[in-house]
């Protein structure tokens, strides 16, 4: 699978995770937003997705939902915080769709 990108060709693993965390940019979050059936992604989407992106960045690994959550409850507030909220942004949710968007490495046991 690949993504174009300001005229780059971008390579997507079969289930569209990015293969090079380098390559990734805005630009491609929205193409892959596109083919996880997002619609326009929004200021709350961003935030989501750019607090996994730091979460990763600081840690090395992918933030797990709870604790995902927890910083989420910390940033944002209880109302921004719940797996409910994440899901009606994410139909199918951070692991899946949220980490993908942003760019981050397909967990392991992850489709």
């Amino acid at each position: 699978m690949q993504a174009e990108v300001n005229g780059k060709v971008i390579q997507l693993s079969e289930a569209g995770w990015l293969e090079n965390l380098d390559e990734w940019s805005e630009e491609l979050a929205v193409e892959i937003a596109k083919n996880e059936n997002i619609g326009e992604l929004t200021d709350e989407h961003w935030d989501i997705i750019k607090t996994a992106r730091e979460y990763f960045m600081d840690e090395g690994v992918v933030a797990e939902p709870r604790k995902f959550s927890k910083i989420m409850k910390e940033k944002y507030g209880a109302d921004r915080s719940s797996q409910q909220y994440i899901y009606s942004l994410f139909p199918t949710g951070l692991i899946k769709c949220a980490n993908k968007i942003a760019g981050l490495p397909r967990p392991k046991g992850c489709s």
